[in-house]
């Protein structure tokens, strides 16, 4: 019943739109209680003129609404969001909240019925989620706004999901604050780095990379954001390899990377493995020569924006010392999390056992 009065309602107030002459742009038209927007997937999607309530759907869309400093709005979230996540720093922010919160669906898998339950304005739902949104739409009765997430590092998804969630959410203004930050953090890096001579790179391995489950030192990255980033020589873009994948431990031993990159997620399945295959790690001239750093693993439900920056920047002071050594690691870190986030999550990560520093394995 509730779900036909809310198809009916929409269907009133997209009637009166039509006599109106109301129009539709990439900006908004209002009309009375309404307005439009294009969403992610350039669908024209009628919302009311002020989203109060919604809910979000699939990869990314709850993280960056976050961002948007938008959780308040939060109606149900899905069952992979709920409590604390050290992987997400949203989560560590928002978890408590969020587990008191009604389940509206299952790591990118909506329940219509209980979508409308919650009764939200808007659903919010990530491209990347691989479903129709005009089906959700047409089955909840509910609006639904696309967004393309980003699996990667300010890239232009971002930017585009920060517009859209910006007028959507009528935070423009925090939209922009966002994505001045992200250009001037390019400028940044891109400053520090541009004078270092390729010759002068150390080449780089990073294990333990975390990708659908935890992996081992053979877990790693081929356009490893935070390594793309700094334009470092990342050892697994010569596979052409993209993303994330499982390399042969024979072919690291032959690079004999001068610099070693671990995901704190995977480094109980390395401390296992050296346990028994020692010899094999104590022939690398990184382990040898203690040139072992950490990542905070920033993969957990895609990729997490702050943790990965703030392991781009522990990088870069790790291969370029003399670039990046105005940088307090410690400042830079709690910056990157309280414009994000809203909240410096440090201390709560290294309670966890995640911090920046040189890593032993074999102890």
């Amino acid at each position: 019943m509730k779900k036909k009065m809310v198809q009916i309602l929409l269907l009133t107030v997209l009637g009166i739109g039509m006599v109106c002459g109301c129009s539709s742009n990439s900006s908004m038209s209002v009309d009375g209680e309404t307005r439009m927007v294009t969403d992610g997937a350039d669908r024209e999607v009628e919302i009311p003129k002020q989203v109060e309530h919604i809910v979000c759907s699939g990869v990314g869309a709850l993280r960056y609404t976050c961002y948007m400093q938008a959780q308040d709005l939060v109606v149900g979230v899905e069952d992979y969001e709920r409590g604390k996540e050290i992987s997400r720093g949203y989560s560590i922010v928002n978890g408590e909240k969020f587990a008191e919160l009604p389940v509206i669906g299952g790591n990118g898998d909506p329940y219509a019925e209980e979508i409308i339950t919650v009764d939200p304005d808007i659903i919010v739902m990530s491209v990347r989620s691989g479903l129709d949104p005009d089906q959700l739409q047409e089955t909840t009765g509910i609006p639904v706004v696309v967004i393309p997430g980003s699996d990667g590092m300010m890239d232009e998804d971002a930017y585009e999901t920060f517009e859209i969630l910006g007028e959507v959410y009528g935070k423009e203004e925090r939209a922009q604050e966002l994505i001045a930050y992200m250009d001037r953090v390019k400028e940044d890096l891109n400053m520090r780095i541009a004078g270092v001579p390729e010759e002068e790179k150390p080449t780089v391995y990073v294990g333990g990379v975390s990708f659908q489950g935890t992996h081992g030192f053979d877990g790693t990255e081929a356009g490893y954001g935070p390594l793309k980033a700094i334009g470092a020589k990342n050892l697994a873009d010569e596979t052409g390899q993209t993303g994330p994948f499982n390399i042969e431990l024979e072919k690291v031993l032959a690079w004999d990377p001068d610099v070693i990159f671990l995901d704190y997620n995977g480094l109980d399945l390395i401390q296992e493995d050296y346990a028994s295959n020692s010899e094999y790690y104590k022939q690398l001239t990184a382990v040898q020569k203690g040139n072992i750093y950490s990542q905070i693993s920033f993969r957990s439900y895609a990729s997490n924006l702050d943790l990965a920056l703030a392991d781009t920047y522990y990088a870069a002071s790790v291969l370029y010392p003399e670039q990046f050594a105005d940088i307090d690691m410690k400042e830079k870190v709690s910056e990157i999390f309280e414009t994000l986030l809203g909240d410096d999550i440090s201390e709560e990560l290294e309670e966890h056992g995640y911090e920046f520093g040189q890593i032993t394995i074999g102890k």
